[in-house]
């Protein structure tokens, strides 16, 4: 499949073009909303605080919102491609495979039993979650004759997802403390993430990103088939292992911060892949950009559909992503 971009150049000129645009869509987050405010009181908010109401909606909500959500959106975009590629489904994300459930179950289980509350301990007990997670998947999907197959993977996670998620309600129905803690939190939001929270979990999402570009080659000849990929002297052991590392911290630092957000990667990669066609040396970074913009617009749309309250941005994602999930498996092509 060849994307509209053709040549290196155009697909350099496109990824610098995505970049100035990301930067625009995280100025109008900072400046639209409930209380409107300017461009020139943003940089006012950091230049000339006075301490007025738009100055601290600018410092304290806004602006943390604003770079929690271009994170959380390039960490669910690579998270995505790297699913898609590793398992040959196109359908593939950590929401679809029960990646960001697990994660989810675990937190709230460690907010219902072990009292946590730092988003250190959310950090980590949402890798162990999301870990747990896509290991029973792939082992499900593996098990019966024919070993593991796209559409059984799917079933696997879907299977899982549900699982996590009733655990996750049921945990929820018993402990009404936790119940008012976390159900804003369990629809995928980034409202009134604090920048701390952001600062906590990024050295491992930057380092997770780096990786996944670096991999990016081998994505490639993983792409035409595991047989294919060993001929070329590929170890797809240590890659797949690496590989999936990265989906645990991507997704469950994601979830950690802002809640299991659906949707964004299963469409953020077709999108990607339509621009740049199928190397993957272009699709990861390009499904970074589009993950951080796709989720910081679906924020700046969820301040104004309840006006005047928020509606979690994971709503806005799954109205946006449901009707292209549709498309995918109508026109089959999720199945081998």
């Amino acid at each position: 499949m060849n994307g509209i971009l053709y040549g290196n150049k155009s697909k350099t000129a496109g990824l610098i073009f995505g970049l100035i645009i990301a930067l625009i869509i995280m100025v109008l987050s900072v400046v639209l909303g409930y209380t409107n405010t300017s461009l020139k009181q943003a940089i006012e908010a950091y230049t000339a605080f006075n301490g007025s109401n738009e100055h601290l909606i600018i410092q304290l909500s806004r602006v943390p919102r604003s770079l929690v959500g271009m994170a959380v959106g390039i960490s669910l975009g690579i998270s995505g491609v790297l699913m898609q590629a590793l398992t040959r489904n196109p359908i593939a994300s950590p929401d679809i495979f029960g990646v960001n459930a697990g994660a989810g179950f675990f937190i709230v289980f460690g907010v219902t039993f072990l009292g946590l509350s730092s988003i250190q301990q959310f950090m980590w007990i949402g890798f162990l979650g999301a870990a747990v997670a896509a290991g029973l998947a792939y082992a499900l999907g593996s098990a019966g004759q024919g070993g593991l197959t796209p559409v059984k993977l799917t079933l696997a996670g879907a299977v899982m997802a549900a699982f996590f998620a009733s655990l996750t309600q049921g945990m929820l129905v018993t402990n009404e403390k936790a119940l008012d803690e976390v159900l804003f939190w369990l629809a995928g939001s980034v409202e009134g993430r604090k920048l701390s929270m952001l600062v906590a979990v990024l050295p491992a999402l930057i380092i997770a990103w780096l990786i996944s570009i670096l991999l990016s080659r081998q994505l490639n000849a993983f792409a035409l088939g595991e047989d294919v990929a060993i001929s070329l002297g590929q170890k797809t052991v240590v890659f797949k292992l690496v590989a999936a590392l990265m989906v645990i911290i991507l997704a469950g630092g994601s979830v950690a911060i802002a809640g299991p957000i659906s949707f964004i990667g299963i469409v953020v990669p077709h999108f990607a892949k339509y621009l740049v066609g199928n190397d993957h040396r272009w699709i990861v970074p390009y499904s970074a950009i589009i993950g951080g913009i796709m989720l910081v617009v679906a924020d700046i749309g969820a301040r104004y559909i309840i006006m005047p309250e928020e509606a979690p941005v994971g709503v806005v994602t799954a109205l946006i992503g449901t009707p292209f999930f549709i498309y995918i498996v109508r026109k089959g092509i999720f199945q081998k």
